[in-house]
């Protein structure tokens, strides 16, 4: 009997990118369930607010998981992630790898998770070419400056940016 598996695709997303919806493209194929946990992180001085947040990455991503036929829950949390994975059942945390700068942070992160909690997996998805420069807070600064973001994000999303800039202005 196979176990059910539950992957976690934890992240700020702030805002979501083309390059996290590659991920979770790709992650949906790999889990019985994912859950999106949407994280307040604070220090990243996040441009949407928490709720904002996850109702940008449910509109956006849900139509891919009902497309796919897997389960799928967008959650907000504001803990360490592996407590977090462990009150959502996790069985794989999904992360997103784009450049080696990527990797050693990631790496640090493993660690101290296995330390935690050795039952829970970490699985490294490398970032497709074309997204492997997209970072949202590449994307924000891009778009404070005027510059065009409609290839790094979704078209709604990039519309939500341009309005929050001209909100703050």
């Amino acid at each position: 009997m196979s176990k059910y598996r539950i992957g976690l695709y934890p992240g700020t997303f702030d805002p979501i990118t083309n390059g996290h919806i590659d991920i979770v493209k790709r992650g949906l194929r790999l889990v019985d369930k994912l859950i999106i946990g949407v994280a307040t992180n604070p220090s990243k001085n996040p441009m949407f607010s928490l709720e904002e947040r996850v109702e940008m990455v449910e509109r956006e991503l849900k139509p891919l998981a009902e497309e796919v036929g897997v389960d799928f829950e967008v959650q907000q949390f504001d803990e360490l992630l592996m407590h977090f994975a462990e009150k959502v059942n996790a069985t794989v945390i999904i992360r997103g790898l784009r450049a080696v700068a990527d990797f050693e942070y990631e790496f640090q992160m493993t660690g101290m998770n296995y330390q935690i909690n050795p039952n829970i997996e970490t699985l490294f998805l490398m970032a497709d070419p074309r997204y492997q420069t997209i970072a949202s807070k590449l994307v924000k600064e891009v778009a404070l400056y005027g510059g065009e973001i409609a290839p790094f994000v979704p078209a709604t999303i990039a519309e939500a940016v341009r309005a929050k800039i001209a909100d703050a202005k």
